[in-house]
């Protein structure tokens, strides 16, 4: 053969080669083998093809471009793939699998995720859910067994639809010009769904919309851990991104690790490997013409062994603030996660960008003067983590007393083994909860003088409440 003929035949090989592996990617890959359930909330994409349509559901099957709409708080659908998915030791970032949503940049509609092993051998989804706890299950804000009900509206057009939930709070979904077609599930396409009425339950998080531009509402995206919350990257789909930080690497969308699996007390568990995935929207906002939060799911696949992939597992949350705060105390919350767990050793250190605003040990922001505020917490022993959050700050119409402005609360020590002591200036009612709401103390016109003996409490993380009708002070507690 002459030169150009070795080069013809060594270039067909080469393509081979690449052909071979291509398709090696391919067939490894594992997508959406089955939809299970879908049950949607009221919302402005029910009832509405491509997205809240029963026959939507498949089209996440197979790959990451599918459409589906999961509603207003509490829907939800379930999947599995063909085969278990691992909690394997060498998935990048300890990631196993990821979940594609539509999200856009500052706009996000998060929905939580939960596991399930098939423990039985049937199957089924009948065995025990566990939620995999993002970054907001660990708020004071989010609310764990949180159940609305909806009420059909009737109509065959759209019509507001009404809910109440078991805290005694109602509202609606709102109709809208854009969808015309009724955002109750029509029974005809959903016949599980009660026609009248029915109850969706879950954790809800508090998701702080920023409306002061009506016409771009921004929706931030959370932490980590919840799906329809970050911005799809590019092929192969089955190398994640790394969860903890903010640059897109890989396949981008939303990446979650098994060990993220909690029980109902909020304990982790350790699960070697699972087969059912559910997502359920886990916000409860309307953003206006844009209608109510609803997360969307395009597909999910799972995560193939690379123990060459690393990357940083550290990771800072600061709680969202309000666009606009008019108090001059103001309770952060803060947590640091290593490989998505909390971790109480690392100190933080804070900077501000103003002279006139101070953070002390319990995070309680202190605030001299309106303006723009921007907050940046680091770790000490790893200063290149760092977390920031932003507000403006707008003090002219505060009415706050001296007596107010003198609430600094303090308990230690903090982490604690049995006794804590809680300073306070003004008597106000105390309550010590656990992350799922439970109180285990509580104590009318609490006045400091007594220390509390918590030796009967269990080890972990827990929330030390005092309030009264002049302030409102939530300190994070952790019982060794």
């Amino acid at each position: 053969m002459n030169e150009n003929e070795i080069y013809s035949v060594m270039k067909k090989r080469i393509q081979i080669i690449i052909l071979l592996f291509v398709c090696s990617l391919s067939a490894n890959a594992q997508y959406i083998s089955e939809i299970l359930e879908y049950r949607p909330a009221p919302g402005q994409l029910i009832n509405y093809s491509p997205w809240g349509n029963p026959s939507d559901a498949a089209s996440i099957k197979g790959g990451v471009n599918g459409s589906l709409c999961l509603g207003a708080f509490g829907g939800y659908v379930v999947f599995k793939f063909e085969n278990p998915v691992e909690n394997h030791p060498e998935n990048p970032f300890g990631i196993d699998f990821s979940i594609f949503g539509n999200p856009q940049q500052n706009w996000a509609e998060p929905g939580v995720v939960s596991v399930m092993k098939d423990e039985n051998g049937n199957d089924q989804p009948d065995d025990t859910w566990y939620e995999l706890a993002g970054s907001d299950y660990w708020f004071s804000s989010t609310v764990k067994d949180y159940q609305l009900t909806y009420t059909n509206p009737g109509g065959e057009i759209a019509a507001d639809v009404s809910w109440n939930d078991n805290l005694g709070n109602s509202g609606f979904i709102f109709a809208n010009a854009l969808h015309t077609q009724p955002y109750y599930p029509i029974h005809d396409s959903f016949p599980s769904i009660n026609p009248d009425s029915y109850s969706l339950s879950g954790t809800l998080i508090k998701q702080i919309l920023d409306t002061t531009n009506p016409g771009f509402v921004l929706s931030p995206q959370r932490g980590f851990g919840y799906a329809d919350n970050n911005l799809r990257g590019g092929q192969p789909y089955t190398l994640p991104d790394n969860p903890y930080t903010a640059e897109k690497e890989n396949s981008g969308g939303d990446t979650f690790d098994i060990s993220w699996a909690v029980d109902e007390a909020g304990n982790y568990v350790d699960i070697d490997e699972i087969d059912f995935v559910k997502v359920q929207n886990a916000v409860l906002d309307n953003a206006g013409w844009l209608g109510e939060i609803s997360t969307e799911i395009t597909g999910a696949a799972d995560v193939e062994p690379n123990a060459s992939v690393s990357g940083n597992l550290w990771l800072i949350v600061i709680k969202d603030l309000p666009p606009i705060i008019g108090t001059r105390l103001f309770q952060l919350e803060v947590f640091v996660f290593y490989k998505g767990r909390p971790v109480t050793e690392e100190q933080i250190v804070w900077q501000t960008n103003t002279g006139q605003a101070f953070i002390d040990e319990n995070f309680m922001l202190t605030l001299a003067a309106s303006g723009a505020l921007e907050i940046t917490a680091k770790l000490l022993n790893y200063p290149e983590i760092t977390a920031t959050a932003s507000a403006i700050i707008d003090l002219s119409s505060s009415a706050i007393s001296e007596s107010s402005m003198q609430n600094k609360i303090l308990v230690w020590p903090n982490p604690a083994d049995d006794i804590i002591h809680i300073s306070i200036i003004e008597k106000g009612n105390l309550e010590i909860l656990d992350l799922n709401g439970n109180i285990f103390y509580q104590k009318v016109d609490f006045d400091g003088q007594s220390p509390i003996d918590i030796s009967e409490i269990s080890a972990g993380f827990y929330f030390v409440r005092i309030h009264s009708d002049d302030f409102y002070r939530t300190i994070k507690l952790l019982k060794n």
